[in-house]
C-alpha cells in the first residue's frame, strides 16, 4: 500500500482531517459528477489466454508522454501515480524539468519516500478507436523497483476506469464505447519473482 502525496485530500494534515469529515456531514443530494453512460462489462471472454491458478498483479504497457512503457503496475492499494526515476531518465526527461513536491509518500509499515518531485504527463491507454488519454501528475521516486511506473487510484479515477485482476484487465469508458487495457500475465509473473530478490530489483537473471 502507497499513501500520501497530493489526492484529494489535500497535501496538509488539517486538510486531511476535513476530507475524512466531509462524509460524516453529507446532507441531500450528492455532488454532481460527470456520468457515463457505457457499462463495463467482465466475463468469461476476458479470460482467454489465461493460466489458472492465478494471483498475478495487473501489469499494463501504456503510451506516457511519448513513450511506451512497460511493466506500469495498475494498484488500487496506491495513493497517487508513481514514476520510477530510472524509467524517467531514460525516458529523455532530466530533474530540472521536475516541479517542487513536499507532499510525503509512504508506503510499507508507513515508511517514508522520498519524492525527487513532481511531473504531468499524457497517458494513452487502450488501442484506436477505443483508447483514452488523460493527463496525470506523477510523483518521482528514486527507489529500487521491478516496475517502470505505478497507476494508482488518482490514475485509475482519471480514466473513469475499472481494473480486474481476475480478468487481467483494466476496462474504461470511450466515446467509441468500452476499451481495455490488457494485461502482461508473463511480465507481472517475471516482476513478482524479481520483487522476492533480496534487493527486490532485476538482478542478473531479468532483462
Amino acid at each position: 500500500m502507497i499513501s500520501g502525496g497530493p489526492t484529494a485530500a489535500g497535501t496538509i494534515r488539517n486538510s486531511r482531517k476535513a476530507y475524512a469529515r466531509e462524509m460524516m456531514s453529507i446532507v441531500g443530494e450528492p455532488s454532481k459528477r460527470s456520468k457515463s453512460e457505457i457499462t463495463l462489462k467482465f466475463g468469461d471472454p476476458d479470460l482467454e489466454g489465461l493460466k489458472f491458478p492465478q494471483d498475478d498483479p495487473l501489469v499494463i504497457t501504456p503510451i506516457v508522454g511519448n513513450c511506451p512503457v512497460m511493466r506500469v503496475l495498475v494498484d488500487n492499494g496506491a495513493s497517487i501515480d508513481i514514476l520510477f526515476h530510472d524509467i524517467f531518465i531514460r525516458m529523455g526527461y532530466n530533474d530540472s524539468q521536475l516541479t517542487p513536491s513536499n507532499a510525503p509518500i509512504y508506503g510499507f509499515n508507513h515508511v517514508e519516500c522520498k519524492v525527487e518531485g513532481a511531473i504531468q504527463l499524457p497517458v494513452t491507454i487502450g488501442e484506436e478507436p477505443r483508447e483514452a488519454t488523460q493527463m496525470l501528475n506523477f510523483q518521482v521516486v528514486k527507489e529500487a523497483s521491478t516496475y517502470n511506473a505505478i497507476m494508482g487510484r488518482t490514475g485509475i479515477h482519471a480514466f473513469k476506469a475499472v481494473p480486474s485482476t481476475y480478468h487481467m484487465v483494466l476496462k474504461f469508458p470511450t466515446r467509441n464505447g468500452p476499451g481495455e487495457a490488457r494485461g502482461d500475465q508473463k511480465m507481472a509473473r517475471i516482476c513478482y519473482v524479481a520483487a522476492l530478490r533480496p534487493d527486490g530489483t532485476w538482478g542478473k537473471s531479468f532483462p
